[in-house]
């Protein structure tokens, strides 16, 4: 057969770069170095297995009841009824629905965690550096534009199937709105309220600590709910790297065809987003939204503190 020319009209067609055989040596190297990740697969795997089995020692009693204090503390009463009404339709969704949530809010811990120690600096330096922001920008874009499915493959390469894997998949596709929130408190500060601070001495860390990031705490929390937003989208797609929890439940009910479970996973999903949306929302208030009221001076706390000052 003879060799096809170079077409002017259609040049694609005899053109190869050789992409994929190039992929298939970063698989080999993956496979090749796999024993050097093997200590951080054993640490985050510890991490999740300890969180996973912290919440399912609780009994599911006494674990509502202290979700529904922190959204009290967090957000007010109206926010804790909508939390313990939540909790409650998700333990009667099925017997199994309990253990399978815990596992899965134990799962987006860690991925939030995770986060949050790696999103967190690099926002803060994002909006102190404008040329960081610049390196940086195109990486947080390529990061929000990439389809989910397409992290599964280098990172199975990498760890391999299960939770950690999963947990990698999740900080990588929900850790760019984290970053880029933060960026954007920091730099939303009123620079004038930057300067009486110099002018009265602070040092930079104290201007960081005591100024600039206490403003910035709302925008924060707004990036902080979208991450734990996204990392609960993310593990019905993670499930499919064998990640335990109410996401591969709903994978297993699709192979199935088993509508009943899908419903039950999917409504167990979304009784988690309710909850965890709830509460990053309150946590999110600004001081006036508070009424100007320290945090422990509101909830259950405050509750307490009033007992305790009408003894004495």
């Amino acid at each position: 057969m003879a060799e096809q020319g170079f077409n002017w009209l259609d040049p694609f067609s005899s053109i190869d770069l050789g992409i994929a055989e190039h992929s298939d040596g970063i698989k080999q190297w993956a496979i090749e170095n796999r024993e050097a990740i093997q200590p951080f697969k054993f640490f985050f795997d510890g991490l999740i297995q300890g969180i996973e089995r912290a919440f399912i020692a609780v009994p599911p009693l006494i674990m509502i009841s202290i979700i529904v204090l922190i959204a009290w503390q967090a957000a007010g009463r109206r926010t804790a009824i909508y939390v313990a009404v939540a909790l409650a339709v998700l333990g009667l969704l099925s017997p199994d629905a309990w253990p399978l949530a815990m596992t899965t809010l134990a799962i987006v811990m860690a991925s939030v965690i995770l986060a949050v120690v790696i999103g967190l600096p690099l926002g803060i330096l994002a909006g102190k550096s404008d040329r960081f922001q610049a390196v940086l920008r195109p990486i947080l874009d390529t990061m929000q534009t990439i389809p989910a499915f397409v992290y599964l493959v280098p990172v199975v390469m990498l760890i391999g199937i299960g939770n950690v894997a999963g947990v990698i998949v999740t900080v990588i596709f929900a850790l760019a709105p984290l970053i880029r929130l933060t960026s954007l408190g920091i730099r939303s500060v009123n620079q004038s309220v930057v300067e009486a601070a110099r002018a009265f001495g602070a040092t930079p860390a104290q201007i960081m600590f005591k100024v600039e990031l206490p403003m910035a705490t709302p925008t924060i929390f707004a990036g902080l709910n979208q991450t734990i937003m996204l990392s609960l989208s993310m593990v019905v797609i993670a499930s499919m790297i064998s990640v335990r929890g109410l996401g591969n439940e709903v994978l297993r009910a699709m192979g199935r065809l088993d509508a009943g479970k899908a419903i039950v996973g999917g409504l167990g999903i979304v009784m988690l987003a309710i909850v965890l949306d709830r509460i990053t929302q309150g946590l999110g208030r600004s001081g006036r939204e508070r009424g100007h009221r320290s945090w422990w001076r509101t909830g259950p706390i405050g509750l307490v503190a009033q007992l305790i000052d009408r003894k004495n």
